[in-house]
């Protein structure tokens, strides 16, 4: 399988692990980019055989996924052309109605045939950690990772599957807290909470990882797959239904007003290096 001609990812393929590696800078943005090549990775690895396990991490120590590009809110044409491209991405793969194409890749990566470990060593925020919550497994780095959906603070919602998901993992009481109060989970929290499996050490995470990685690739071919359904019996995915009230809500808060304080925020410098390090306190300053 080809894999070399997705933009702001790199596959590396070795022993039944392909490992992902997100190197769209200045901040791995999810926009009309970085999201058409994971959506078309996500539907060429499915059928792919020699890939057992599928490791997603990032190229900047500081960032694995920013957030969703705001133009999306700003731009009229942004959103519109970064869906297009997803869809071209993978043109056999229908999106189900009512749903968006982030939520359509979230049911994606659950549904493929291989074992999905996402390892955080930086911020993920919004599309980004939503994407995160996607995977199977995901472990954070102790002191450099951090994990938090602020869209309430711009006047919308987690949109992109971000609202139920997180509910799926952490239950209804914690998804409000954090999804309301926009707070930066970091790794401790996270995995008190189970936004993540575990927190490790930032030197361990690799090792960690690795190891776990290999031990599953080392499966014989049909085990994991089988696993994967049997735990999917006992925990059921959300309902396309759920899916679309996120969706129409998201759409239905998408006023005006949201797009006024979009190009605040980006008049703040929000999309910058500088001023994503400081992401929640812009926020909750404007």
């Amino acid at each position: 399988m080809i894999y070399s001609d997705l933009a702001g990812i790199d596959v590396t393929l070795s022993e039944g692990i392909a490992t992902v590696t997100i190197d769209h800078p200045p901040l791995n943005l999810m926009d009309g980019i970085l999201l058409p090549s994971l959506r078309g990775f996500i539907n060429r690895v499915k059928n792919d055989a020699e890939v057992r396990v599928v490791v997603f991490e990032s190229a900047d120590p500081e960032f694995f996924s920013a957030h969703g590009d705001m133009h999306y809110l700003t731009d009229p044409d942004a959103l519109p052309a970064a869906t297009r491209a997803a869809i071209a991405a993978a043109p056999d793969t229908p999106v189900p109605h009512g749903m968006n194409i982030l939520e359509a890749m979230s049911e994606e990566v659950r549904n493929l045939p291989q074992v999905t470990i996402g390892k955080l060593a930086g911020f993920a925020r919004g599309a980004g950690n939503e994407f995160l919550m996607y995977l199977d497994m995901r472990f954070a780095a102790i002191g450099k990772s951090g994990q938090s959906q602020t869209e309430a603070l711009m006047g919308i919602l987690p949109g992109g599957g971000g609202t139920v998901n997180m509910t799926r993992l952490i239950g209804r009481a914690r998804a409000l807290e954090l999804i309301l109060g926009g707070e930066l989970a970091g790794s401790e929290l996270a995995e008190r909470y189970g936004l993540v499996n575990r927190a490790l050490p930032a030197d361990e995470i690799d090792v960690f990882v690795d190891e776990l990685a290999r031990r599953i690739a080392s499966l014989r071919p049909n085990v994991i797959a089988v696993i994967k359904e049997t735990v999917n019996a006992v925990a059921p995915a959300v309902t396309h239904a759920a899916y679309a009230v996120e969706n129409a809500a998201l759409m239905a808060t998408a006023d005006a007003a949201v797009v006024e304080l979009a190009h605040k925020l980006l008049a703040a410098g929000i999309q910058t290096r500088e001023g994503e390090r400081d992401h929640e306190r812009i926020l909750n300053s404007i």
